[in-house]
């Protein structure tokens, strides 16, 4: 065989278990009994050993400088083969394996200690995450910043200073429009209670909607709404609360964007370094482009209100315009995921400086709530109540996600370059979403960034889907507007 084919005959192997890798995660957030979690650390860290040894494998590096690149798509191959396998040979295996255990235990002590209102019971585990993680970092790094290594994992090409510098342009403004919004009088909310088995059949419907093939996938409920696997088996999963359907439904098409992108990836990159999405901030514009910008739309809403009264009958909205401000309201909160379109992002600013902080050794965990709980009053001008509203309502850190984050915000900011071509292409977009049918968006997003994968970089990928040079700019055009009217500003 040649080099290139060899070497794709690894991969394949290598990117199979790593699916397998990552349904043991799912498993254990949606099906896995509570007791089984010492065990599942070990099974995490048992697989996390044989996924490390085969992407440092030395026989990669020989395959990869003997492989002949021939179009674009295998020298993409090769590219991001080769970044797998500098970031691989840096770590140690025992580490690797070390991280993989502690963090998987950790999620099951985070879950009880979010459950419990305890962050002293977190507290000496997280410690032991962050320890690893920057032991991990100055490994990446190889002397240069901590922060910047591990931001790579998620956005390959940004650093932190780069996404410091949107942030802190994006901060003012985003300040002033939430000042000048909260002096209006608020929208009337939904009232009623809402049965959760009737909240996840629409939960269902609207997965469906939005292009979600449950022929190669699953919706089920978890603490923490997320999506897992690429390919043929996509799963995502939801939470209910009896008073905010819109927690559930909202979720629901959240994670249907990141699905979305996984499930229509290319067949022939299936199982290779390009079978899946090429950066999480692109990933994130999926499932803010499909929970915002087309779920949140007027359009879209008054098919979504008439749907609830379907199901739910009276719920205190009387006709689509008070539904669609209710679904659009700006209000005080605390958490990130159930936050406004508009305040979303000071929430995730707020993660972004902390976590910065915490791989620098600038912030102690035994600080943490502290610093959170500052941080929180300072920013949004009220305090945190409880734990699980502040430092214990995400799990991202508890499994040693530093540096994805951000992205979530870089996410909002390609999407608003991707709505701004989208309407241009897709002219007839409001008639459409208004009967529910979000084909022409979702087949457009499909056609330009989601069918190609990792077959370039991050910011390749919104370029050639936009044709434009991303920026800040048409997301904030596009929140001001929405606001301004919403709110008669």
């Amino acid at each position: 065989m040649a080099a290139f084919d060899e070497l794709m005959a690894f991969q394949r192997e290598t990117q199979a278990l790593g699916q397998v890798a990552g349904r043991l995660g799912w498993d254990q957030e949606t099906m896995m009994p509570r007791g089984a979690a010492a065990q599942r650390g070990e099974e995490m860290a048992a697989m996390e050993a044989v996924l490390h040894a085969r992407r440092s494998d030395p026989r990669v590096a020989d395959w990869l400088e003997a492989a002949e690149v021939t179009d674009d798509v295998t020298a993409a191959h090769v590219r991001e083969i080769r970044r797998s396998f500098d970031r691989a040979v840096k770590v140690p295996a025992d580490l690797a394996k070390t991280l993989a255990r502690v963090t998987s235990e950790a999620q099951g002590k985070w879950a009880e200690a979010r459950a419990n209102e305890d962050v002293p019971a977190f507290v000496p585990v997280l410690e032991e995450v962050v320890a690893l993680k920057r032991e991990e970092g100055q490994a990446l790094a190889d002397g240069g910043d901590v922060y910047d290594a591990m931001i790579q994992d998620y956005e390959p090409g940004t650093t932190a200073a780069e996404i410091g510098a949107i942030f802190d342009a994006m901060r003012p403004e985003l300040v002033a429009l939430r000042a000048a919004v909260l002096e209006k009088p608020a929208p009337a909310g939904v009232k009623g209670t809402f049965d959760a088995a009737e909240q996840m059949h629409l939960a269902h419907t609207l997965a469906e909607a939005f292009g979600y093939d449950m022929g190669h996938g699953r919706l089920d409920k978890a603490v923490h709404p997320f999506s897992s696997g690429s390919g043929m088996d996509v799963r995502i999963t939801t939470r209910t609360s009896e008073t905010d359907p819109f927690n559930c439904f909202y979720s629901t098409i959240h994670e249907v964007g990141h699905a979305c992108y996984e499930q229509n990836i290319s067949r022939d990159y299936l199982l290779t370094a390009l079978g899946s999405g090429v950066s999480m901030g692109v990933h994130e514009s999926q499932s803010r482009i499909y929970e915002n910008q087309l779920g949140r739309s007027r359009a879209f809403t008054g098919w979504l209100f008439e749907q609830m009264q379907a199901r739910f009958g009276d719920f205190g909205i009387a006709d689509p315009d008070a539904f669609y401000a209710a679904v659009n309201a700006v209000q005080n909160g605390y958490i990130r995921t159930e936050a406004d379109e508009l305040q979303y992002n000071l929430h995730v600013m707020l993660r972004f400086d902390l976590e910065r902080d915490l791989m620098s050794g600038a912030l102690e965990v035994a600080d943490l709530e502290d610093a959170w709980n500052s941080r929180f009053a300072s920013d949004f001008g009220y305090a945190v109540d409880k734990p699980s509203n502040g430092c214990l309502q995400d799990v991202h850190w508890s499994v040693g996600l530093f540096g994805y984050f951000p992205t979530y915000s870089l996410g909002n900011v390609y999407a608003g370059c991707l709505y701004g071509a989208l309407r241009k292409a897709v002219p007839q977009l409001d008639t459409d979403l208004a009967k529910g049918d979000t084909s022409t968006a979702t087949g457009w997003l499909k056609q330009n960034l989601q069918q190609h994968g990792g077959l370039r970089t991050p910011l390749d990928t919104i370029r050639h889907a936009c044709g434009a040079e991303p920026t800040y700019a048409p997301l904030m055009a596009y929140l001001k507007t929405k606001f301004s009217a919403l709110y008669d500003l």
